[in-house]
């Protein structure tokens, strides 16, 4: 038996939700849990030395009830944004290349996990050519790998990222309790009340997981006109108390963070039957920055660039008015394992219209 926060679970029960765990998901933790064993063993024993000194020792306190009321505090967000915009300042600084060496971020096992090769990164030079940690991060992508599906077919709707698919569901409502347990899209809260929210009204919506080693840039799934782009600057660190204690934060809780979190709205006016399309890409829990690339009134070509994330991995959503989507090509992940989701890259199919 294993214990953790004064509850006892099996192995197996252990073992499961290690196997759907953020960090496991994303990239950030090995696949043998073993490994993360030994390491917390470590751990422990420093955390245990350091009491017998009578050091403070600080709780992340996130996962509580009293964390997970406290961050949906606006004034304590803006004061945590206020922190993560000097990180990701940092980040986007020279200095923070010194990781980007060959036996850290440019190493063998990096270059084989990370699909490095796939990327515009020059080997052959310091730190790989790069200006910055979140140039390494939001690297882009050789255009041979991520070919557009059906070329300039308008009928061809093609993903947005790449990233394993999290939900698809039809029928959305314009309202609904995203707050609740099974977690429902509610169009007005996740459009930051726009005015078009009115016609994706009993529309579908596609979303997916981007792991931390993904490509970190996103696409047009259609072509068109971007007739509005802009950051909604919403919550970090916040997680749905009813989707159960979640100790990596958002495998749970990504459809209740599209309603809430810090995310973009990108709109493009397609030729019909699709006609307008939001791509919201989601910040979660640190990842408040996202970059939007276009302007309204730019003409896009379908697996254009939009913009990109940096430094985490994140969420992305599609939203569709109603009759835009025939059918989607990929399955919907029913498992409630994101890591069984199918993955999509970018510029593949996902959807087709009539």
């Amino acid at each position: 038996m294993t214990y953790s926060n004064g509850n006892q679970y099996s192995e197996q029960a252990v073992e499961a939700r290690y196997r759907n765990s953020f960090g496991r998901a994303g990239g950030y933790l090995p696949e043998d849990r073993s490994v993360v064993h030994a390491w917390l063993e470590e751990v422990g024993g420093y955390v245990e030395r350091q009491q017998a000194r009578n050091a403070i020792v600080r709780h992340d306190m996130m996962f509580t009830p009293a964390g997970e009321a406290v961050f949906r505090n606006r004034d304590l967000n803006r004061a945590l944004v206020g922190i993560m915009r000097e990180w990701c300042a940092y980040l986007d600084s020279p200095a923070s290349r010194e990781v980007l060496t060959t036996d850290q971020w440019l190493s063998p096992a990096a270059r084989q996990q990370l699909k490095l090769d796939d990327f515009e990164i020059d080997f052959g030079r310091p730190y790989g050519g790069l200006a910055s940690f979140n140039d390494f991060f939001h690297r882009e992508i050789r255009p041979e790998k991520r070919p557009v599906a059906g070329g300039t077919d308008p009928k061809v709707i093609v993903a947005p990222n790449d990233g394993r698919v999290v939900r698809i569901q039809g029928n959305v409502q314009r309202t609904d309790e995203f707050w609740v347990k099974g977690q429902r899209y509610s169009l007005y809260d996740m459009l930051d009340g726009s005015d078009l929210t009115e016609g994706f009204v009993g529309g579908d919506v596609y979303q997916s997981f981007l792991s931390g080693g993904d490509y970190h840039r996103w696409h047009a799934p259609v072509g068109g006109t971007v007739i509005s782009a802009r950051v909604v600057e919403g919550l970090t660190f916040t997680e749905l108390e009813s989707a159960g204690h979640d100790e990596d934060a958002g495998v749970q809780s990504q459809i209740y963070e599209a309603s809430v979190n810090a995310r973009a709205l990108v709109f493009i006016k397609s030729a019909d039957p699709v006609g307008v399309v939001c791509v919201m890409p989601v910040g979660i829990t640190e990842i408040s920055s996202l970059t939007i690339g276009v302007t309204p009134g730019q003409t896009v070509g379908k697996g254009d660039e939009l913009g990109y994330f940096s430094y985490g991995g994140s969420s992305m959503v599609l939203v569709f008015q109603p009759g835009a989507v025939a059918a989607f090509d990929v399955p919907d992940n029913t498992t409630g394992d994101m890591a069984k989701g199918q993955w999509c890259a970018v510029n593949s199919q996902i959807a087709h219209t009539r």
